[in-house]
């Protein structure tokens, strides 16, 4: 791929949206493109901050992320940070209109809550024009069953 490619990676602040924007990263990087770092914010979301303190809120957010990515990846990627109002599925697909990849990452939320509050990456995947790749939450470490013995 050349370096007109372009990834989009949706960020929030949790530890799903760090792990999608660590991967999104090495793949720009791997293929020579740009990454193109995007949060969402709403002021109906139930706040009880003002739309000017909630915008402030995710610029912070977005730049403490990119800080944060610079730090572990390097600054040798093209990178560009987008801060937009709107419903996080429309501002994401929107975003990702002309890009190559859409990457998110997964909450790991329960069924109920799925159900309750809907899923972001869901209605993303739905949407995009692109294709879309969900970082999975990890699996949790399973202890070793009693008795057990480690060999190496």
């Amino acid at each position: 791929m050349n370096a007109n490619h372009l990834i989009v990676v949706g960020i929030d602040g949790s530890d799903g949206a760090r792990r999608a924007l660590d991967w999104a990263a090495q793949e720009a990087a791997t293929r020579g493109g740009t990454l193109r770092v995007v949060t969402a914010w709403r002021w109906d979301s139930g706040t009880v901050v003002s739309p000017v303190e909630e915008r402030q809120r995710a610029n912070k957010l977005l730049d403490q992320e990119l800080a944060a990515s610079t730090a572990r990846h390097g600054a040798a990627l093209p990178v560009v940070g987008e801060v937009h109002e709107g419903r996080a599925a429309d501002v994401l697909t929107l975003a990702a209109r002309s890009a190559d990849l859409l990457v998110l990452g997964s909450h790991g939320h329960s069924r109920l809550h799925h159900t309750v509050l809907g899923s972001v990456s869901e209605e993303c995947i739905r949407k995009a024009t692109c294709p879309v790749v969900v970082i999975p939450v990890p699996a949790p470490a399973t202890p070793a069953p009693a008795g057990a013995v480690a060999v190496g």
